[in-house]
């Protein structure tokens, strides 16, 4: 009976992922009303997700959470990430983990290693296990690696590459995901040694990330440049989406967020996507940085096979569903109104044909996967008739000379 089962075993190994939940841990490192927009970053990253598929139980949130009850918000309890205002992103149904004076770099270090003591409560820990996939996103005032936290301390790039080896030494994570948007953000990951995780960030060393815009009502900058542009393209992302990583990164349009995001993929084994899209990466219209952008890893990328990584791997969690992506109807991070005068850059690959193409190669490695199991298959029938048809053969033919 086991015989059996074992093909189809291996089979829905290949389709499948190597993981089976996901988390997210989303930090805004900065407090005082002045800094609102690192607050809205943070509440859009986390709206993105829950729409995505990761419930609250496995989100922890870290702010300040000086902003929606401010004296000087003409809109209390309310936190809006663009002038027009048609989204409060702080609204009935958030859920702050760490509030206050608790985001801390001590806290958010335990809680990654999970060196908590035993009176914290469950919902402020980060109950991960060696098939979780976890989405890290980080957004303040930083400098060439560090990143400060709440005007007081600071967490340094060493910090958390130390941090995250605790992690996979302890089994705490199957991959990681991180995203920085901070002054200098690409060297918050410059550090980093630990297998299985893929890192992006704002702005290479020695650039400044910016504020996307204005709101003279509110009287302040209401998000940040790169964080804007992610979260309007994550709006063309649903839970079965089969866009890709490599989708995401080459979206990156320069002119527009005002720095060079960066992306290492050395630490992380599978592809990223399509091979075409990502060769263009950091190669377009108003990329200044030598070498075509600043990606560690573009010359190992070729090398990688297996499944590519989808962005719902980190931003839901839904896997080996083969669903055309839809789009959604509006944008509810629309470009600012003065965007739209500015001359268009150089197109990059659009995220349809992009998807076009990664379907074509998980076509490819489903007949590859096809045959393996199918091999498989055969081999197990073939055992099972040695094993079960040979032991009745001897039955029948020692019966047949005792008659």
């Amino acid at each position: 009976m086991l015989l059996w089962l074992y093909p189809l075993f291996l089979a829905s190994y290949a389709y499948g992922s190597q993981h089976t939940n996901n988390w997210a841990v989303l930090v805004s490192s900065s407090r005082y009303w002045f800094n609102y927009r690192h607050m809205s970053n943070a509440l859009g990253m986390y709206r993105t997700v829950k729409r995505l598929g990761i419930p609250d139980s496995n989100i922890i949130l870290m702010l300040a959470d000086d902003v929606a009850c401010n004296a000087r918000n003409k809109f209390p309890g309310s936190v809006y990430a663009n002038p027009g205002r048609h989204l409060d992103l702080y609204g009935e149904n958030i859920e702050v983990d760490y509030r206050g004076y608790e985001v801390t770099v001590e806290n958010f270090l335990r809680l990654l290693t999970g060196r908590l003591d035993d009176s914290v409560p469950r919902s402020k820990r980060l109950l991960t296990d060696s098939k979780s996939n976890i989405f890290i996103y980080l957004t303040g005032h930083g400098g060439n690696e560090f990143l400060k936290f709440q005007d007081n301390e600071e967490i340094s790039a060493h910090d958390i590459a130390d941090a995250f080896h605790q992690m996979y030494e302890g089994g705490r994570y199957n991959e990681i995901f991180f995203m920085a948007d901070t002054c200098q953000a690409n060297s918050m990951f410059s550090k980093f040694y630990s297998p299985n995780v893929l890192a992006t960030g704002s702005s290479v060393v020695g650039e400044n990330s910016y504020s996307h815009e204005n709101d003279f009502d509110v009287g302040v900058a209401v998000i940040d440049s790169y964080t804007h542009y992610v979260l309007e393209y994550m709006e063309h992302v649903n839970k079965t989406s089969r866009l890709t990583m490599a989708d995401l990164f080459t979206s990156y349009d320069v002119p527009k967020i005002g720095s060079h995001p960066g992306v290492r993929s050395d630490l992380f084994p599978r592809p990223l996507g399509p091979q075409h899209p990502m060769d263009q990466y950091g190669r377009g219209q108003g990329w200044t940085v030598e070498g075509g952008g600043e990606w560690r890893g573009r010359d190992g990328e070729a090398y990688k096979r297996g499944r590519e990584a989808l962005i719902t791997d980190f931003f839901g969690g839904v896997v080996s569903v083969d669903v055309e992506d839809e789009f959604g109807e509006e944008l509810l991070f629309p470009p600012a109104p003065e965007e739209k005068t500015k001359p268009s850059p150089k197109p990059l690959p659009s995220a349809r044909s992009a998807s076009d193409s990664s379907a074509s190669s998980q076509l490819s490695s489903s007949v590859d996967v096809f045959t393996q199991a199918y091999l498989t298959l055969f081999f197990g029938l073939l055992i099972s008739i040695v094993f079960k048809g040979g032991y009745s053969w001897r039955s029948r033919s020692k019966g047949l000379v005792e008659g």
